[in-house]
């Protein structure tokens, strides 16, 4: 595997010099020592000729060509319009569906070879050419024999090698850092990369993604705010995808939304809603939500329904991960600082020692400006980077748990801005978290809770039984008192020595046959086990 990374790190270098992108980075205002290193890199000692490319295409075209990791970081900035320049904005948009794809003979073979049929004995019609193409797989139409509009998904092929390479290079930065850097060890880097490990090769088993698209539309059936497409099991494997075909305006497509008169103040909010719905009451968020992946239903265009696919990552959080998000959210947007303050002390965040006092106006100082504000007059990148500052100063811990759940959240944001800029935020989550509490304190609830814990009584009992059984009757293989252990080594240790000086004896003087050397060899390991055993 080192051999491997080594052999990557090349690999990422050639194409950094290839779409020239050490020229994006010392365009920047970088301090004068980072700007200084352009001139011990060999490749800009020569003249080299301009590239006939924008600079947003030119990072498109690398991230392309790195592979799955570095696509879906620029999914991520795609929808972060408010951090970066609208060229380059416009063309990472590509990288949500637009990947170019590989070869769709490969794709017929490797659908035939996971289903074990020829395609044309379970399809009636199969495109191929793919309707979509993203970063770990693409999509073809196709109809079943039984008349079904259908869209067949399969992975990637050579995935894994790559994606292995790069998380390698990950690890080792990530451990770096960690022993280098006390701010970077708050961040637990190497739990934040070993989770996206886990993540990343999930989402390469499409058998995973089917269960978690059926859980999600068993949560929101029959809602009006969500709808996910229905998975035909019989023809799933674990390379291969079938699910309904699905019509709907992409969520991007701000134009085609306009002219079906399309509610989109409704729109943003019922994406906030389906956000908080999954994460508080399902425990089951869909986690890879760029635009690429949502789309809006034709139906009723006044009270629009999102359509949503492509379910290969997913969150959940324990109930204590859940209880402890909701109060602090809930202390958050009723401007409660102080218990903003005391819940993370509370739950260990902060070390325990922390000023009370301190953190509370700490707090009120980031989030205080951001409240009575639409989405598009809050600069979201400021406010992190003085949250960061913050929690570098209270020695905060970032927790790997929650990382999926805070990508999940700037994604819905960026949606947000996108849909309908002058969305609160705040005053479209409050109600339902307030709603949620009181449905988790409500009589119902509470004994819901009660039930399951009784349920648990009979496994107690037993568990307490065995134990005071235990302590009442002392097992018969307890070790013995020391005087006697101390009493039975010498004995044992003197046999071994005896055993040991006669199998050197027979090896030696004794008769030079197989069964005299067998004995001796028997002797001689007899001895140095009683010798060295406790």
């Amino acid at each position: 595997m080192k051999l491997l990374a080594v052999r990557r790190l090349f690999r990422i270098q050639r194409v950094v010099i290839r779409y020239r992108l050490d020229d994006l980075l010392f365009a920047l205002p970088l301090p004068w020592f980072l700007l200084a290193v352009r001139y011990v890199l060999p490749w800009r000692w020569f003249p080299r000729k301009p590239l006939e490319l924008s600079r947003g295409a030119r990072l498109r075209l690398a991230l392309q060509d790195l592979g799955p990791i570095f696509i879906k970081f620029g999914q991520i900035l795609s929808t972060r319009r408010d951090l970066l320049p609208e060229d380059i904005a416009d063309e990472l948009m590509l990288l949500q569906d637009r990947v170019p794809p590989f070869d769709s003979q490969h794709s017929m073979k490797l659908i035939e070879e996971q289903l074990g049929k020829k395609i044309s004995d379970v399809f009636s019609r199969f495109d191929v050419d793919p309707l979509a193409s993203a970063s770990v797989a693409q999509v073809h139409a196709a109809q079943l024999k039984t008349g079904e509009e259908v869209v067949v998904k399969v992975i990637r092929p050579g995935l894994k090698p790559i994606i292995g390479q790069d998380l390698a290079w990950l690890f080792i930065l990530a451990r770096a850092a960690e022993r280098f850097s006390a701010d970077a060890r708050l961040l637990h880097p190497v739990d934040v990369v070993a989770d996206y490990e886990k993540t990343i090769y999930d989402e390469l088993d499409l058998l995973r993604e089917a269960a978690n698209a059926s859980q999600l539309k068993r949560n929101f059936e029959g809602s009006p705010l969500l709808y996910v497409p229905q998975v035909y099991w019989d023809w799933c494997r674990p390379k291969v995808l079938v699910m309904e075909r699905i019509y709907g305006v992409q969520v991007t497509d701000l134009a085609t939304l306009a002219d079906q008169r399309t509610d989109m103040k409704m729109l943003a909010e019922r994406g906030v809603e389906i956000f908080f719905t999954q994460v508080f009451r399902d425990s089951f968020f869909h986690a890879d939500m760029h635009p690429g992946n949502i789309f809006v239903s034709t139906v009723n265009p006044w009270s629009p329904q999102y359509i949503a696919i492509d379910c290969g990552i997913v969150g959940s959080l324990t109930p204590e991960d859940q209880d402890y998000l909701a109060r602090n959210l809930f202390a958050f947007f009723k401007r409660d600082y102080r218990r903003v303050a005391q819940l993370h002390i509370d739950s260990g965040w902060v070390p325990a020692e922390t000023k009370l006092n301190e953190f509370e106006a700490a707090i009120r100082t980031v989030c205080e400006p951001i409240f009575e504000k639409p989405l598009k007059d809050i600069s979201f990148g400021q406010v992190l980077m003085r949250l960061f500052q913050t929690a570098r100063r209270f020695n905060m811990e970032v927790q790997p748990q929650l990382v999926l759940l805070q990508k999940t959240l700037l994604n819905i944001e960026g949606l947000g801005r996108q849909l309908y800029p002058d969305l609160d935020l705040w005053n479209t989550a409050q109600p339902f978290l307030e709603r949620w509490m009181r449905e988790r304190m409500s009589p119902k609830t509470v004994l819901g809770n009660l039930h399951s814990q009784m349920e648990q009584l009979p496994h107690l009992a037993n568990m307490t039984r065995d134990l005071l059984e235990r302590m009442s009757q002392p097992h018969a293989k307890d070790p013995a008192p020391p005087w006697k252990k101390r009493k039975d080594d010498w004995f044992l240790r003197l046999l071994g020595a005896a055993h040991l000086v006669g199998g050197v004896i027979l090896a030696l003087g004794g008769p030079l046959n197989e069964l005299g050397h067998w004995l001796a060899g028997i002797m001689v390991a007899v001895g140095v086990y009683l010798i060295v055993r406790r």
